[in-house]
């Protein structure tokens, strides 16, 4: 038999195999997705608990940042730790 005969015959790839593979995909990416805004949460946590001027300030950003977990980190970031870059660039 020739063998570019055998190579040309279309095979059916299994069904389920197609969907698992895609949904890995969904589910690494998203594994990623949360580790990364881990990352950033702890980051603007330690960031709070180090840069803020008061104590009052260090205990209400750690409240917002902690209970608001990723919204709560992007609105510091947006909020104060631009604010104090925009300061510091200033001087």
């Amino acid at each position: 038999m020739n063998p570019l005969i055998l190579l040309a015959q279309e095979t059916v790839p299994d069904a389920g195999a197609g969907l698992f593979g895609g949904a890995m995909a969904v589910m690494c990416a998203l594994w990623a997705l949360g580790i990364a805004a881990t990352v950033f949460w702890l980051w603007m946590l330690i960031d709070a608990l180090v840069n803020e001027p008061t104590t009052n300030e260090k205990i209400l950003w750690f409240l917002v940042i902690f209970f608001l977990h990723f919204i709560g980190a992007l609105i510091y970031f947006f909020v104060r730790r631009s604010a104090r870059a925009r300061r510091t660039c200033a001087s």
